[in-house]
């Protein structure tokens, strides 16, 4: 891996409950796929998902999120609570 590739990664790594995750948009968009699409896979395998593997926001974490980080932007007035995954979460995709 790039160290350009290494630096995006490292850009999309937030710090949420006091623990290191990415947004499922920002993996969906390092996978190629829709937001959507990620997030229906894993509503499919939820049971493969535990607790310390993601979590949802609740909206006061989003609305904190579209504040920091212009990126999320679009979630703004989206109704849809965005994925939060570990860094076991994210292994796990």
């Amino acid at each position: 891996m790039e160290q350009n590739e290494i630096a995006i990664i490292q850009n999309k790594i937030l710090v949420i409950r006091n623990q290191q995750v990415m947004i499922d948009r920002d993996i969906a968009e390092l996978y190629g796929v829709e937001t959507r699409v990620l997030n229906q896979a894993v509503k499919r395998n939820i049971k493969r998902f535990p607790d310390d593997f993601m979590f949802v926001l609740n909206k006061d974490e989003k609305n904190e999120l579209v504040t920091n980080c212009d990126r999320f932007k679009t979630l703004k007035h989206s109704t849809v609570m965005p994925f939060a995954f570990t860094e076991q979460g994210v292994a796990m995709l």
